[in-house]
């Protein structure tokens, strides 16, 4: 109970949304584009036109300049991308698909060293990748890390988009730790992005519309920002089926030569879908199935200064987290809002350090979610999970349905300190009596008893929110449901759009939940 291990320390030019107070200049003039061609039937002594195409990406890379765009055709390379020249403000070098073909960059046999992308950007700005697949970049020796797209040093206006990644996979025998929980080597990502110079950062990186599956990731993550990146959108992916974290925003792991500049930060989560992540049959957990249900879909360890809002994530052991696993080091100043979390294993949102050997999560808010019959596990996880050493975060307008277990909110921990609980609405199948809450290491049965002895949820209820249709997973609000206008009106928190889009508030006040 209260088990959550994770993974140990391993490893664009666009406008932000304005939910991040980031803009950037538009206005500059635009390249003339320079259009080049490869074909699998093509031939690098060609021109790399159309009609006369090269054969190997390389090559359309070492000769590509600003404002060039390399069409890649239809068919299947078993080929590796280096780049390492950059684009400008007034061109960038995009690597695309042409016309509605799918070429399919294959890493079948290729070989891995140390982090290795099948694509790889190093200390390049002004580059875009889209509309390609990768696929079957794979490795069975310990300490090597294949990833689909890797971007490291430093850079700026990277995007990446709609790509389809699947198959990155390490199937190495991994060696296990001293304390047996862990076991090491054995790492992979789908798209990774390391920012490891300082001050120098990543910055203005866009991920876009990307589909990432079938991955054995080890102690790695499907999609992480890492050290010395700043200002970031993961915007619209779909990420499933993976032995690992769907999602990571990390700091603290020593990616940054300078500890000031090892974090990422300034980031928007957004729109992006992520399921069926489990680490039950990682081996990188212990013998399968291992039962950690530790893998997030949506994790921040580290991170700070980035907004979470309107992802769906479920059928995953933990919906979204943030937290901190180095031991006196925070997350900090992350807003979770307007996501729908439903029917993930161990908990829907988590918060703090997993255990008392690791940080905290500070000045963050979980504001506006829908969580429904998380804890599926029926292990007293509850909805909200509140773990070591939180302080003056606020929790408030989020709908929460308890599962099979009737647990609500979880707070097995005492370090818990300035943290603001109230305006939610609270469900179970029974009566409100039938609840089980734990605040602050003590616990209640009940919601009246709860109140009354934590302080907390003056103003919350205990109502059916009346969702559309359950059975269909649509947990949006009938115009009936006691939710509709019953919520703490506060837009420096709840944001301008809904799960939808819509605007977040379109009634006398703010409507508890997800949706508007």
């Amino acid at each position: 109970m209260f088990k959550s291990i994770k993974k140990v320390v391993l490893g664009a030019s666009m406008v932000l949304l304005v939910t991040t107070g980031i803009q950037w200049n538009t206005s500059q003039a635009v390249a003339a584009e320079t259009q080049y061609y490869v074909s699998t039937s093509g031939s690098d002594s060609n021109a790399g036109t159309l009609s006369a195409p090269w054969k190997t990406l390389q090559h359309a890379a070492d000769v590509a300049t600003a404002g060039s765009t390399v069409y890649i055709r239809g068919g299947t390379y078993n080929q590796k991308l280096k780049i390492t020249k950059s684009g400008s403000s007034t061109g960038a070098i995009t690597f695309s698909n042409y016309a509605s073909e799918k070429p399919i960059i294959d890493g079948t046999g290729l070989s891995v060293t140390g982090l290795e992308g099948l694509i790889d950007i190093q200390n390049a700005d002004y580059i875009t990748i889209q509309g390609l697949e990768l696929s079957n970049y794979k490795t069975a020796t310990k300490d090597l890390l294949p990833i689909g797209i890797y971007v490291h040093g430093k850079g700026s206006n990277i995007k990446l988009l709609n790509n389809k990644i699947h198959d990155i996979k390490s199937t190495a025998t991994p060696t296990s730790t001293p304390s047996g929980d862990i076991w090491l080597g054995r790492d992979a990502h789908g798209i990774a992005v390391y920012g490891t110079q300082a001050p120098a950062s990543i910055n203005n990186l866009t991920i876009s519309g990307n589909e990432l599956y079938n991955l054995v990731l080890g102690t790695s993550e499907a999609l992480v920002v890492n050290g010395n990146v700043d200002t970031f959108s993961i915007l619209n992916n779909t990420i499933h089926d993976a032995d690992n974290i769907g999602i990571d925003v990390i700091g603290f792991e020593g990616k940054s030569p300078t500890v000031a500049y090892d974090q990422a930060r300034n980031g928007l989560i957004q729109g992006n879908k992520v399921y069926n992540i489990t680490s039950n049959n990682n081996v990188s957990y212990g013998p399968v199935p291992n039962n950690t249900n530790s893998a997030d879909g949506i994790y921040v360890d580290g991170g700070k200064d980035t907004i979470i809002e309107r992802n769906y994530s479920y059928n995953n052991d933990i919906g979204i987290e943030i937290a901190s696993e180095h031991a006196g080091k925070a997350t900090d100043n992350i807003t979770v809002r307007s996501n729908m979390v439903y029917k993930n294993r161990l908990t829907g949102i988590a918060m703090g350090g997993y255990d008392t050997g690791r940080g905290s999560t500070t000045n963050s808010k979980i504001v506006n979610n829908t969580l429904y019959k998380n804890d599926t596990l029926g292990d007293d996880n509850g909805q909200l999970l509140v773990q070591y050493d939180t302080s003056n975060n606020i929790i408030k307008n989020n709908i929460m349905v308890a599962g099979t277990s009737n647990a609500l909110i979880t707070n097995p921990y005492t370090k818990n300190s300035g943290n603001v609980v109230d305006y939610n609405l609270y469900f179970a199948s029974g009566s409100s009596d039938s609840t089980f809450w734990i605040w602050k290491n003590k616990e209640y049965n009940g919601f009246a008893a709860y109140k009354s002895g934590s302080g907390n949820d003056a103003h919350s209820i205990f109502a059916d929110p009346k969702f559309v249709n359950v059975s269909a997973d649509n947990y949006h609000i009938q115009a009936t449901s006691p939710a509709v206008d019953k919520g703490s009106t506060d837009t420096a928190i709840i944001g301008t759009a809904d799960i939808d889009g819509q605007n977040r508030v379109s009634g006398s006040a703010v409507n508890i939940g997800a949706d508007e």
